[in-house]
């Protein structure tokens, strides 16, 4: 168990090191933030499917489940690995995205709870996830998850980073997701 813990350890800092140093490459390749006259409704619409499939939800997000946070989902194929690298650290990070809101408007226009639902709808009692693709196609649910990601490696407690989030975002971008507070 140790020796488990350890492992996973030394792989959360390896990855969010990557994460960290590539939070710069997907701000520049993906940002669509309200600042940019993006707005959430653009970047979720801008689906190419004339029909919906069983995975895909009138909003435009695909979902997929995989067995467990180690396995990626299929949909993430073909896409940079830049944004690849922010899905396997939001796997292993969500009891920290679950506590930050997301900034993009996908509260009010997909119901999400917080920035963790961007990347991942659930995690089942058994382990299963629920992955969601809005990630995907959205700079700032990137950088707000790299970015608390790296807080934490850094050392900030949720609340200290809750707190930059909702600094950093407070003006220029959708309102937030009603996200609880951090105890």
């Amino acid at each position: 168990m140790v020796i488990e813990t350890i492992h996973w350890g030394e792989a959360m800092r390896s990855l969010i090191t990557k994460v960290s140093i590539l939070l710069t490459l997907v701000i520049i390749v993906t940002a669509c933030s309200s600042q940019n006259g993006a707005n959430h409704q653009e970047h979720t619409n801008g689906n190419t499917h004339e029909e919906t499939t069983p995975h895909e939800h009138v909003s435009g997000d695909i979902q997929e489940e995989t067995a467990s946070a180690n396995i990626l989902p299929a949909f993430l194929e073909g896409q940079d690995e830049k944004i690849r690298l922010v899905y396997e650290a939001a796997g292993m990070a969500t009891e920290i995205l679950k506590w930050m809101p997301c900034y993009c408007g996908c509260g009010e226009s997909v119901g999400h709870k917080s920035n963790l639902n961007c990347f991942i709808k659930e995690v089942k009692a058994d382990g299963t996830v629920v992955w969601d693709d809005h990630g995907t196609r959205c700079g700032v649910c990137l950088q707000i998850a790299a970015n608390s990601i790296s807080m934490t490696q850094e050392g900030k407690s949720l609340k200290e980073i809750r707190t930059i989030i909702d600094e950093t975002y407070a003006d220029g971008y959708a309102e937030p997701t009603k996200t609880d507070f951090p105890a």
